[in-house]
């Protein structure tokens, strides 16, 4: 089996690679290449592959706009480190979707669904229509049960919003946490996306709550918040790119 790997990050290239080997040797990888127009260029220039696994946030971009610039006619495994992609995945009919870190039996079930005759997906809605912008469905205040107690809070107040053991929690800006019944995928598109913007798997940041930005390893960036995070606030390499867009307006 012939394998094309998009990923921008090294470390994740070469475990990919290594648990491919492992799991079939006669697994070949073909290349790996890790932008947007590296791979349209490749698949343009090469014979389809076997199957090929696309990151989702690439340093050009999210690796969707490839089905947008060039005819995808083998199957593709999406992994990326966040969920909320999944659903746009399956629009464009991936064969699977694996959340990072990669998990060797995961990869291992996808890669046998591959062998047991995945058909070549039509990518044609993709290609043919733009994604629709995202509709902004702006909260206009929260209302909060902590206890016998409510309180109202406008989304100004917020400082960021986290997960901590499965239960979701806001911030406000004088440092105290309370309650919320909605997870970070639903407020993630309730939120103003020029306000806030989600960090990662646990946390979602409002932009003035950032007191700081600090290089990290591997094109990642490490956010200092005000109030204080507990844990280290980390942009991945995989939306390092969105975040400094963002950062930018634009």
């Amino acid at each position: 089996m012939n394998v094309l790997i998009v990923e921008d990050e090294a470390a994740a290239v070469k475990r990919l690679r290594k648990m491919l080997v492992e799991i079939d040797p006669s697994i070949s990888v073909v290349a790996d290449v890790p932008t947007v127009t590296g791979a349209v260029e490749w698949i343009k220039a090469n014979a389809a592959p076997d199957l090929a696994f696309f990151d989702v946030q690439l340093a050009d971009g999210e690796s969707f706009a490839i089905f947008q610039r060039t005819e995808v006619d083998f199957p593709v495994i999406f992994a990326t480190a966040f969920d909320a992609y999944a659903i746009k995945a399956f629009r464009v009919n991936a064969v699977d979707y694996l959340l990072k870190p990669l998990k060797k039996e995961d990869l291992a079930a996808a890669l046998a669904r591959v062998a047991r005759g995945a058909t070549v997906r039509d990518h044609a809605p993709l290609a043919l229509h733009e994604e629709p912008t995202r509709p902004v469905v702006p909260i206009k205040r929260f209302l909060i049960r902590y206890g016998d107690h409510f309180k109202v809070v406008e989304p100004g107040q917020i400082a960021y919003v986290h997960s901590l053991q499965k239960n979701t929690f806001l911030r406000t800006k004088e440092g105290r946490d309370l309650p919320l019944e909605e997870s970070l995928d639903k407020l993630e598109l309730q939120l103003d996306p020029a306000k806030f913007i989600r960090l990662n798997r646990q946390l979602i940041v409002q932009l003035h709550s950032i007191k700081e930005l600090l290089a990290y390893s591997k094109s990642r960036v490490k956010v200092v918040l005000d109030p204080p995070y507990g844990d280290d606030a980390i942009v991945s390499s995989e939306r390092s790119a969105e975040f400094k867009r963002w950062l930018a307006g634009g």
